[in-house]
């Protein structure tokens, strides 16, 4: 006799969130289907329609939860203590720390690009760089180039990107992070 599979009244959201969220780092984003997903919560995959009614939409609702972190990140340090030289420093430094020590996340949120969930990542990224944007300027002393800011953004992007799969967290680029994080401080003053 086979086991039960699960009703979708036992099913949660969290439930195929969390398989959903292994399958997603294990694997790329196409390889993984709501079969996939279906299959290792014992459950058919009509069950997972019934609750999301695609998988771009489960992907988005993880994405959601990884972009509230860095958000949140940027607020508390903004918000925090310290003057506002130490609090931009630790913006960037934050932003280097959040992407090396959640890589495969940090891959899913700005590095693979993929028609059928840009659309819905990019508002989420784009509300993020905003977010940073806006946090940058309002600890700079002046009023700061769009440019600029963009560019700064763009190289803490790249050092995530250089140093993901060759550091095992931030505490492994700890120094070069600090060095680039007060090169773009520097540049920016």
């Amino acid at each position: 006799m086979s086991p039960r599979k699960q009703s979708t009244k036992d099913l949660t959201k969290e439930m195929i969130v969390n398989e959903a969220h292994k399958q997603f780092i294990a694997k790329d984003f196409h390889q993984v289907s709501m079969r996939s997903i279906a299959k290792e919560l014992g459950c058919s995959h009509g069950a997972i329609y019934y609750h999301f009614k695609n998988k771009a939409e489960i992907f988005y609702s993880i994405l959601g939860d990884y972009f509230s972190e860095l958000n949140n990140t940027l607020d508390e340090t903004v918000n925090g203590p310290g003057d506002n030289n130490a609090k931009l420093l630790n913006i960037f430094v934050g932003f280097m720390a959040f992407g090396l020590n959640n890589q495969s996340q940090y891959e899913l949120m700005f590095i693979i690009r993929d028609s059928e969930m840009d659309g819905l990542s990019q508002e989420a990224a784009n509300f993020s760089y905003e977010k940073f944007a806006q946090s940058v300027q309002s600890l700079s002393k002046t009023e700061l180039l769009i440019s600029d800011i963009h560019s700064t953004f763009i190289a803490l992007h790249g050092f995530v990107a250089h140093y993901r799969h060759y550091v095992k967290n931030y505490e492994e680029a700890k120094e070069a992070a600090d060095v680039h994080a007060k090169f773009l401080f520097n540049a920016l003053t």
